[in-house]
């Protein structure tokens, strides 16, 4: 087998498809297509016929320069257009809700507020399921997706954990919050002590960006600003560590 169909099977083992009519095949089939990176500036009737219909399928479409591309490609000859393949298909948030309403659980929900590291994002879903965490929610855009690395991050956590993807990260916390669901965000300077903040009952919990935390609107819809307690000389934790320490922290007073 040459070097170049070795590329090919190893991006698509990715899920990584690239080429024009590689990805005019994929949104044909009806695959759940994660993202499509369009190049930047290309004007070719092509690309523009992906674009508008991976938009009508509500598909993100992003918009990047050719070095982005280059270094995202496996077989070189991308054609100005790569798509990423979801591991599995998004769900919507109220099934999450209803899989705890079926489970006699008061919901637990883990939010990725723009979690751009798939490692991150697959080792936060790997938690939740060990943590029996109802399902997770990330945003549409400024945030990794179910991608294969994910999936593989996840240790096939992927294929237990319901994840809901939505346009507008606020307003879905806006919704949970009237269906009972209290919504807990972590922040350095959060005025509830972790330990002594009550999570028996159905709550969201938000984790914030690896690099700037939770994004102000998310703050502000936060019911509760929590802080975890910091004894060393750092101020900050990774974003999948503060994601365990709190779901833990759920776990272990449900038990309790």
């Amino acid at each position: 087998m040459d070097n170049e169909k070795k590329d090919l099977l190893t991006a698509e083992s990715d899920g990584v498809i690239e080429g024009r009519n590689a990805v005019i095949e994929a949104l044909r089939s009806e695959a759940t297509i994660d993202k499509i990176f369009i190049q930047k500036g290309e004007t070719d009737k092509t690309l523009g016929h992906i674009a508008s219909k991976a938009r009508a399928a509500g598909i993100v479409v992003v918009d990047a320069d050719r070095r982005k591309l280059d270094g995202m490609s496996r077989t070189h000859s991308h054609q100005g257009v790569i798509a990423l393949i979801a591991a599995r298909q998004y769900v919507e948030v109220q099934d999450i809700i209803d899989i705890a309403a079926k489970k006699g659980e008061a919901p637990l929900i883990v939010v990725c507020d723009e979690i751009s590291d798939p490692q991150n994002l697959g080792a936060i879903i790997r938690t939740a399921e060990c943590a029996g965490a109802h399902g997770v929610i990330i945003p549409k855009r400024r945030s990794a997706g179910l991608t294969a690395i994910v999936a593989k991050t996840s240790a096939g956590a992927v294929s237990y954990v319901p994840v809901a993807r939505v346009a507008n990260i606020t307003a879905t916390l806006k919704e949970l919050k009237k269906q009972g669901v209290w919504v807990y965000g972590t922040a350095a300077d959060g005025k509830a002590s972790l330990y002594q903040t009550d999570f028996k009952g159905a709550c969201a919990i938000v984790i914030g960006s690896e690099g700037d935390g939770m994004t102000r609107l998310v703050s502000e819809t936060c019911d509760v600003l929590v802080n975890i307690p910091m004894k060393g000389r750092l101020s900050s934790l990774n974003a999948s560590a503060s994601a365990a320490i709190l779901m833990y922290e759920v776990v272990r007073q449900r038990l309790g």
